[in-house]
């Protein structure tokens, strides 16, 4: 007897922007359900840096008010749904997500396509992927160049996804510029695309994974910033504040909703 589906992923709002919350199984099942339409799609990883960026930016917010699915990446967020909204989840990492996804089509036959990265994080990526997964069709795999923040839509590169066969396209440029090359080339692909980000570097092995106990803790930010504190201190400075700021004025809001 099959083993039976997790429920889908809740939608729900947290300071105003939207997520979907639930499990990791939950998440898979639901992107795999999409890219077996072949009618494409959009995945958000939301962490902190995400929503506190799309609270100061309504293009970003309404673009996760139409993606798909917009998981729960972040530790704090998870806390913070638990906390404000009674809601029962589990972070949905894109590192996880993305391995997760490579697992199950490996074992159905789906094609994969990796787009971003430079060409260093890009190879060690997809040479990590074919270690983990040796019968993952890998049907293309493109570093761009340089693009500006909100890219345009680039109807050769979406004509050689979709002729590539790709079921599912991992994008790795960076919040929020990955989230607007989605939408962008959304209505064009045939495929689901997933904006990871930072998981190609973890994949490939060129960044180094936070340990168990900082994870569990939400102090994977201060782990990354100890890495690379000349690109991440005004990230995390002006996006973990902002963040604080709203968990502790929804604190102090009499009659906000909490976890039993």
């Amino acid at each position: 007897m099959p083993p039976s589906r997790p429920p889908p992923l809740q939608e729900t709002q947290l300071f105003g922007i939207r997520l979907c919350a639930g499990t990791l199984r939950a998440a898979v099942d639901q992107v795999l359900d999409l890219a077996r339409r072949g009618q494409g799609g959009t995945v958000c990883a939301a962490n902190v840096d995400m929503l506190t960026q799309a609270r100061r930016a309504p293009a970003l917010a309404r673009l996760m008010r139409e993606a798909d699915l917009v998981v729960t990446d972040g530790m704090p967020l998870v806390w913070a749904l638990r906390r404000f909204e009674g809601l029962r989840l589990e972070r949905v990492t894109g590192p996880h997500l993305t391995l997760a996804l490579c697992d199950e089509a490996a074992q159905q036959g789906l094609g994969v396509y990796l787009f971003g990265g430079s060409p260093d994080e890009l190879e060690a990526m997809a040479t990590s992927l074919r270690t983990r997964c040796p019968a993952l069709r890998l049907v293309g795999q493109e570093s761009p160049p340089l693009l500006p923040q909100q890219p345009a839509y680039d109807p050769a590169l979406a004509a050689r996804i979709n002729a590539s066969g790709a079921a599912l396209v991992f994008v790795g440029l960076g919040c929020p510029k990955q989230e607007f090359w989605m939408q962008a080339h959304r209505p064009h692909l045939q495929a689901v695309c997933l904006g990871v980000g930072y998981a190609f570097a973890l994949i490939g092995g060129l960044q180094k994974t936070a340990p168990q106990w900082m994870q569990r803790h939400g102090l994977e930010w201060l782990f990354r910033l100890v890495q690379e504190p000349r690109r991440l201190w005004r990230r995390y400075l002006i996006g973990n504040s902002l963040f604080v700021a709203l968990c502790l004025r929804a604190c102090l809001r009499p009659g906000r909703r909490r976890a039993s």
